[in-house]
């Protein structure tokens, strides 16, 4: 058996409130396509009732893996086994809340047919003309952002003002040589993949997000803080030459 074209990663912590209605969208959005396609939710020890939501969405359709680990890793963790686990030709992960839509694919697709090994979505129009945030995050939050963006564009990800919309995608190949060697379980592995994309040479392109802020987010002001501290350890990562030679 052929492996699919697109792989779609969904990690899951405690999201039964959202999880149908993304699950809903992505399906339909995928049955749509040419292509072939997977969808790989991976759970991230939690503790409502998200697992039993997706096997009654998953009931009588096929192309949907659950990966139940039991104990919490944290989104970065998740992240990584999910990518590694997939199967796809191209390998995208996104939020449980669909803040951004499996729409945005649409607009990724032609860029991996043209060559790019990494396709992201970006918030920020200095990224990619067009972006928008449909509801804005509340101010700290914003502010928080920009101020986090300069400290992780100097010590980590250079030239990228939105390196943590959780939309990105990779190829096969980009996929299993970057996850298979990060190390970041939390919150900062976005900057981690980033960063390693850039340390082994794949060429790196950006969409326009048109981004709906979820007040439920899991992200908190801790959350932050351990992405700068994360930032800081990918430098000291790479100095000490942890993720091996560039290519």
């Amino acid at each position: 058996m052929n492996d699919p074209y697109l792989s779609v990663v969904i990690p899951a912590y405690n999201e039964e409130k959202r999880i149908t209605k993304t699950l809903d969208i992505t399906y339909a959005y995928l049955k749509r396509q040419a292509y072939s396609w997977e969808i790989v939710v991976v759970l991230d020890g939690v503790t409502d009732g998200t697992a039993k939501k997706i096997e009654e969405f998953s009931k009588d359709k096929e192309g949907i893996r659950v990966i139940d680990r039991k104990q919490n890793r944290g989104k970065g963790y998740t992240v990584r086994e999910g990518m590694l686990a997939a199967h796809g030709v191209v390998r995208l992960f996104t939020d449980a809340d669909n803040s951004t839509d499996i729409s945005h694919f649409d607009t990724m697709k032609p860029l991996f047919d043209e060559g790019c090994d990494v396709v992201i979505a970006s918030r920020d129009p200095k990224d990619a003309e067009g972006a928008t945030q449909a509801v804005p995050q509340p101010a700290f939050k914003r502010l928080l952002g920009n101020m986090g963006n300069l400290f992780i564009q100097i010590v980590a990800v250079h030239g990228i003002w939105d390196t943590q919309c959780g939309f990105k995608a990779f190829t096969k190949n980009a996929s299993e040589k970057i996850f298979s060697v990060s190390h970041i379980d939390r919150w900062g592995f976005d900057i981690e993949a980033l960063a390693l994309a850039r340390r082994f040479g794949f060429r790196i392109c950006i969409i326009p997000a048109h981004w709906i802020n979820d007040a439920e987010s899991h992200v908190k002001l801790s959350g932050y803080i351990g992405v700068l501290l994360e930032t800081v350890k990918i430098r000291l990562n790479i100095v000490k030459g942890v993720y091996g030679k560039k290519s």
